[in-house]
């Protein structure tokens, strides 16, 4: 028979996946402490507490593997006394609930994407519909990630979002700008707009794609001095928003719009609503109307039905495009999708190779990029010190994924949090090298 641990009731949160999921751990987290909780995130073992909150990702299959895995090493760890209780939400528990109970029994209680309230009450928290947008934040102090919207209407073929955060549902204007007030207050100087698509935004409450008129509420936050803009869809997309990103310094000149692919055949059955013209045509008007603008993209190669000519396809226009920031993964076959009716029929070696070779040609183009900006000075915000470099980012580079600019600790001394003017003097094929603009190194 297992014993109880003797430790205090300390409640740790795990959070598995996505920025979207980094948020709801942060909300989370939030509505325990106003109940008294004492709570922490991804504490070491030494300190974790005696109680587990796993926030799990069911996107792909390498996400929900890394997420059954860290479920059974904490069943294990509560069969052995080591947690008294385990408590697991997020999409991976939404998505298979039924089979997750199942096959791992010893588990206290598995919640939805939704049942926010109801894992509070597991946890002995009421929640508190006052605490607007308040959360304990995870991210560096200088940054915040900010959820505009919930969901997805859109069709993809190979996506289980919908099935796992439902239909697509805005936050409202005045509530988002009370929430960026309170992180600005908290020292948050660069919000990380964030949905699963914000090309979307507002169309079920505004009944238009209201992207823009949030934007000119945001940017009048005191103490918000950058906006950065992640996971647009390209079909529909509001043009108005780039007309706003070039007179309006506070926000980056960086979108994320992950475009899956280029082929016409696969676009076509990936369900995505527009084609190879239509995407090159978006992109062009993207950098005619924004001069220097980044774009990151994220790519799937593999798809049911890829043919070498579409491969080919997609390279030529990665070569021809030569995005700032590129991402690829292989497709994976996933139940319950459009997608999944078709044959998975590309194999696995050949899907590996291909993201290979995409990846390999972004490489070079990242090295002639950032060669390119050698000697140009940028400003940069500070993010942390990492053995002997500070670690900062120009507008051009979001956290996790991008690049970084690193700065020798032994030349100057930098606050993490602050933004600093950095003259560019080496660059490699995904970072930077600098020095403070007003230091000279002759």
């Amino acid at each position: 028979m297992r014993t109880k641990s003797i430790k205090k009731n300390k409640i740790n949160v795990i959070t598995l996946g996505c920025s979207k999921n980094v948020y709801d751990s942060e909300v989370l987290m939030g509505q325990l402490k106003a109940s008294g909780k004492e709570v922490t995130h991804e504490a070491p073992a030494t300190e974790e507490g005696n109680i587990i909150v796993i926030n799990t990702c069911g996107f792909i299959d390498n996400a929900k593997e890394e997420s059954v895995n860290m479920i059974l090493n904490y069943a294990d760890k509560k069969e052995q006394g080591l947690v008294d209780k385990v408590f697991v939400t997020g999409c991976l528990s939404e998505r298979y609930k039924p089979d997750l109970q199942r096959e791992i029994p010893n588990i206290d209680e598995y919640f939805g994407t939704t049942e926010l309230p109801l894992l509070l009450k597991a946890l002995g928290a009421d929640y508190k519909h006052e605490l607007l947008g308040e959360r304990l934040t995870t991210t560096p102090k200088n940054y915040a990630y900010l959820k505009i919207a919930e969901g997805c209407d859109r069709p993809c073929s190979f996506c289980a979002i919908p099935l796992m955060r439902g239909k697509h549902v805005s936050q409202p204007i005045e509530k988002l700008v009370k929430e960026a007030e309170g992180l600005a207050k908290n020292g948050v100087k660069e919000l990380i707009l964030i949905a699963q698509d914000l090309t979307y935004y507002g169309l079920d409450l505004y009944k238009k794609r209201n992207l823009a008129e949030l934007l000119e509420q945001l940017v009048k936050v005191e103490g918000i001095e950058w906006i950065r803009l992640h996971y647009a869809f390209p079909s529909g997309f509001p043009m108005d928003v780039l007309d706003l990103m070039k007179r309006e310094p506070k926000i980056c000149n960086y979108i994320d719009i992950p475009l899956q692919h280029i082929s016409d055949n696969i676009l076509k059955s990936m369900r995505r609503g527009t084609t190879y013209e239509k995407t090159t045509k978006l992109l062009k008007e993207f950098r005619e109307r924004v001069p220097g603008m980044a774009i990151r993209t994220t790519l799937i190669v593999g798809y049911p039905g890829e043919t070498e000519e579409d491969f080919e396809i997609l390279k030529n226009w990665v070569q021809e495009m030569r995005f700032e920031r590129l991402g690829c993964f292989t497709y994976s076959h996933e139940e319950n999708t459009h997608a999944y009716l078709l044959t998975d029929d590309v194999p696995e070696n050949v899907k590996q190779q291909r993201a290979n070779e995409i990846m390999e040609i972004q490489s070079q183009i990242s090295w002639e990029l950032n060669q390119e900006k050698i000697g140009s000075t940028f400003r940069c915000i500070i993010d942390r010190k990492e053995g002997n470099h500070f670690v900062g980012r120009t507008e051009f580079d979001s956290p996790d994924v991008d690049n970084e600019v690193l700065i020798d600790a032994s030349v100057a001394y930098l606050k993490t949090g602050e933004f600093v003017n950095i003259k560019i003097t080496d660059a490699t094929e995904f970072d930077l090298y600098g020095v403070p603009a007003n230091i000279s190194l002759n």
